[in-house]
């Protein structure tokens, strides 16, 4: 597996498609609001395959937020979506965050627990599916 950090106009044309088969087809989410004026200002990430296919995709906001985390069925349960975590925190902690926050969906919130994430307040919906805030220090 590699992984890409970079830019969207570098990597929208690999992250777009995984974006849009997981949020879009898989779990419903308008594809109208999947794409926003904050990728552009986005630290990116693409996972891939030893063949070379895009498997899964995150960014990483200005203000810290890491989001849009997506890995393709044929990626999930391979800890492909944690290493594209763990390069958005390595992105984070390169640039001087002192933590990420997250709003996760809460059936991952296992995952992101084991990656060092804690939960914080209660659930609330997003996109129709219900999520929680989680924050990971990186000091």
């Amino acid at each position: 597996m590699k992984i890409i950090v970079g830019n969207w106009e570098e990597l929208r044309g690999h992250a777009q498609p995984i974006r849009f088969e997981v949020f879009v087809d898989e779990q419903n989410v308008p594809a109208e609001i999947e794409l926003d004026e904050m990728d552009a200002v986005c630290v990116h990430a693409v996972a891939y395959a030893e063949d070379g296919s895009p498997l899964a995709t995150g960014r990483l906001l200005p203000d810290g937020h890491v989001g849009r985390m997506a890995v393709l069925k044929a990626g999930r349960g391979k800890g492909v979506g944690g290493a594209v975590l763990q390069a958005l925190i390595g992105a984070a902690r390169a640039r001087g965050d002192k933590e990420v926050i997250l709003n996760a969906q809460t059936h991952a919130e296992p995952f992101y627990a084991a990656h060092g994430f804690a939960r914080e307040g209660e659930e609330f919906m997003e996109a129709g599916i219900p999520h929680i805030i989680m924050r990971a220090s990186l000091a």
